[in-house]
């Protein structure tokens, strides 16, 4: 009879969780191009949490360019301090978040440098345009043409004349 409380509770937690406006984290973890592993917390009382990128989908690590997408993200994250600017949580658990860190030519400063954005940049991820809407429409903006530019220059996955999407890639290898 307290099963539905405790799921409700637990529904609860983890929605508001999601919510939150920032936290402040270190990324602990690459797994992919487009998710990382962040403990988050303070003084002693930490959290890992799987974290995926919000508005970007990178190659699987079994597709080409995957594993150079997940060395590209790890070169820009991993072992940094980071914000996550969360918004929801996703079919597998993990929360979408917009992750900032302190570029590599401040080290020091602010977390101006948006992953997700960067790894459009340089060529490995696609804007996730199934997502835009829940994106703002300056940022839409800024990823679409991110994109549009790593494309025109041909740089890092763009450099394949026919590059897989990884939706379409996961459709076919494991039905969805």
């Amino acid at each position: 009879m307290h099963f539905p409380l405790v799921l409700l509770c637990l529904l609860f937690s983890i929605v508001s969780h999601a919510g939150q406006p920032s936290e402040n984290c270190t990324i602990v973890g690459v797994i992919d191009g487009d998710t990382v592993t962040a403990r988050c917390g303070v003084r002693g009382a930490h959290e890992r949490i799987r974290v995926r990128l919000h508005g970007i989908d990178a190659p699987e690590k079994q597709q080409p360019f995957g594993m150079r997408a997940k060395q590209a993200l790890a070169g820009m994250v991993f072992g940094k301090p980071a914000r996550l600017d969360c918004h929801d949580i996703d079919r597998y658990a993990r929360r979408v978040c917009k992750l900032r860190v302190a570029p590599a030519s401040a080290p020091g400063g602010p977390k101006t440098l948006d992953a997700g954005l960067a790894m459009l940049t340089v060529g490995m991820a696609w804007w996730y345009r199934s997502y835009a809407k829940e994106q703002s429409p300056e940022e839409r903006g800024q990823y679409e043409f991110a994109e549009f530019e790593a494309r025109a220059r041909r740089t890092g996955l763009w450099r394949d004349p026919h590059p897989v999407e990884p939706w379409t890639w996961r459709r076919a290898e494991h039905g969805g």
